[in-house]
């Protein structure tokens, strides 16, 4: 059989994606039915169980192409944003319906049930949820799940901001959170797969992944010769150089988004695991 990553490929023995067909064994293949998470995100296990591990965390309008959905109320699928695949709660899942048009852009907005911010909010949604927008009534878009967000918060979706490095700093002080995307808490990779997003950058979920795939190779460069924008790699975690001496990231050690020293962070890395850096990649 094919050789695979089991985070990114739709395939169980009993189960899997039909246009693996002829790649992969399993017992049944099938096609996928197009969903889209409705909650205002939800976690992806590994399996089908509230206490099952979580591998990441879908936002609110990313489509799902879901495979199977079981009695129990889980649905099993694949992530269109980044390929990711696991077992989402049902509930968190509504028909596709229309393309989303628009990004939330701020880290944080509210969906209110009517066009004014003295109704009391429907739900919060977090820096790169979807939505697609059906009209505008004064500052509010009004938004085809039937809620309204103040238009400001809003940008197109095939719009860029100019900067990654600058959006991943608006997470400082965001706490640390294994598997998370939004800012109520996030990790290492997410920061770095959010941030580059609002830039138009798709980038793979994790940060082996994004080792592999983001950027150019740089030598092992000295300390004073990083640049702002620089992705620095270890194993098993990711960060990036807010100047040529400031490493931003999200860790356990301070559970926080943080701007810290580069040598400093590197240092106590190196003391705490024995580990160095394993890479520098450059766009």
């Amino acid at each position: 059989m094919t050789s695979f990553d089991r985070r990114i490929t739709p395939v169980r023995p009993d189960l899997a994606a039909a246009h693996l067909a002829g790649q992969v064994e399993s017992a049944r293949f099938v096609e996928p039915r197009l969903m889209r998470v409705c909650a205002p995100s939800a976690w992806l296990r590994r399996s089908p169980a509230p206490d099952a591990p979580v591998d990441t965390e879908v936002l609110f309008g990313e489509r799902v192409a879901v495979y199977e959905t079981t009695e129990e109320g889980w649905a099993w699928g694949q992530v269109q944003t980044d390929d990711y695949v696991g077992w989402l709660s049902a509930e968190a899942l509504s028909p596709a319906g229309d393309e989303a048009d628009h990004r939330v852009a701020t880290l944080r907005t509210f969906v209110y049930p009517g066009p004014s911010i003295k109704t009391t909010p429907l739900m919060a949604l977090s820096i790169g949820a979807r939505l697609r927008v059906l009209d505008r009534q004064g500052p509010f878009a009004l938004t085809d799940a039937g809620g309204f967000v103040f238009a400001a918060h809003l940008a197109p979706l095939a719009s860029r901001e100019a900067d990654y490095v600058a959006v991943a700093s608006t997470f400082v002080g965001t706490p640390y959170l294994w598997g998370g995307r939004t800012s109520l808490g996030l990790d290492c990779s997410a920061l770095v797969q959010l941030s580059l997003a609002a830039c138009g950058v798709a980038a793979p979920r994790d940060s082996d992944m994004q080792e592999r795939g983001c950027g150019r190779p740089l030598p092992d460069l000295r300390n004073d010769a990083l640049e702002r924008g620089d992705l620095v790699f270890w194993k098993g975690h990711v960060g990036i150089m807010q100047d040529a001496q400031t490493l931003l990231h999200a860790n356990g050690h301070h559970m926080l988004v943080v701007a810290e020293p580069f040598a400093e962070a590197r240092a106590r890395i190196l003391d705490a695991t024995g580990a160095d850096v394993t890479s520098f990649k450059r766009f």
